[in-house]
């Protein structure tokens, strides 16, 4: 995996949403949800983005794909500004770049079979190709993320939701991307399919190549998974390390809080659950300073004063806080895993 130049990054990325009221729909205010961000991925990494519900890590998923246009700031696709690009400009880049999305039971068109909604995205990026080769593609498609070849002509009704997600999966590959963004794709999952979904993503990105954005809410998800983590609060980075750094030595508060509630995968050994005080923030007047300030425990009066900037304090391992006097608990001696049940 080279470090030289990272395959997406984005630069100052934000993205706003403008509160209007009244008949006239006049703009009274704007929701945060994306403020800033600058984050690398690599070609061949998985980079897992984890938060809380509402820190906006969807949204810069889906800023990171063009789905959303951003407010400000920068998308660079190796090495092509693709935020600053026409719909003809992007188009090429649409076919590097897909999504597996959250519901297994939405984001499949229920009055399409299998081979309609995977031969889809060919028609539109390679529309030489016959009907024949476009079917046959399907079928080896699915085949490679475990369904039979006879299923191409089923609907999705006909599927349980690992398998509809496996579909989806199956319909991000058809047009062999580098990039994928996976949208918290096994959150609907029971425990023991997400463990067989978690295992494709694995499998595919090792067999493939591929380069991941892994959004999720679990830490065992994450760990499972992720090369390198980035915890996103409010908008913004608070802290980005390699997966294991992160786990044994978190750096930031906010980290140290989410760490702290996620399930011990030993049986029997208790931790200390930190609970944070007060409500969160709104994203449309974040608190000055640090946006974590008002719940951390570690807060002093500096924290108000000046946004903190994502410093290295370690190799690869960079965190948004200014007390870095603190020794914050880890989470566990060694990163949890999943196992898929058979």
């Amino acid at each position: 995996m080279t470090r030289l130049k990272p395959l997406i990054e984005t630069l100052g990325l934000s993205k706003h949403f403008a509160v209007r009221q009244g008949l006239l729909g006049r703009a009274t205010g704007a929701v945060r949800a994306v403020d800033e961000v600058n984050l690398r991925i690599h070609r061949g990494e998985v980079v897992g983005l984890v938060g809380e519900s509402g820190s906006g890590k969807s949204t810069l998923g889906r800023v990171m794909m063009m789905a959303e246009p951003p407010s400000s700031g920068s998308v660079i696709y190796d090495g092509y500004d693709i935020a600053a690009s026409t719909p003809r400009q992007l188009h090429p880049f649409r076919r590097k770049m897909q999504m597996v999305f959250q519901d297994p039971y939405s984001s499949l068109n229920p009055r399409m079979t299998v081979e309609d909604s995977l031969t889809m995205p060919l028609r539109f990026h390679q529309p030489e190709m016959s009907a024949r080769a476009r079917r046959d593609k399907a079928a080896e498609v699915l085949e490679s993320v475990g369904l039979s070849r006879s299923t191409i002509t089923r609907y999705p009704h006909e599927f349980s939701g690992g398998q509809r997600q496996r579909i989806g999966i199956a319909r991000a590959l058809m047009v062999d991307p580098e990039f994928i963004m996976a949208d918290e794709p096994v959150s609907a999952l029971d425990v023991s399919v997400q463990a067989q979904v978690l295992n494709l993503f694995s499998e595919i990105r090792t067999r493939l190549g591929l380069t991941l954005l892994f959004v999720t809410h679990d830490l065992a998800v994450v760990g499972h998974i992720a090369d390198r983590v980035a915890v996103m609060y409010l908008g913004q980075i608070m802290e980005i390390a390699p997966t294991r750094a992160l786990f044994a030595a978190p750096a930031h508060p906010y980290t140290e809080t989410l760490l702290s509630a996620a399930p011990d995968p030993v049986l029997g050994r208790n931790r200390k659950r930190i609970v944070m005080k007060g409500e969160p923030p709104s994203p449309m007047n974040p608190p000055s300073g640090c946006v974590f300030r008002t719940r951390c425990p570690y807060a002093v009066t500096a924290c108000a004063q000046a946004r903190p900037l994502l410093v290295e304090r370690a190799p690869g391992h960079a965190t948004a806080c200014i007390r870095d006097d603190i020794t914050l608990t880890p989470a566990v001696r060694d990163t949890p895993k999943l196992q898929a049940h058979a």
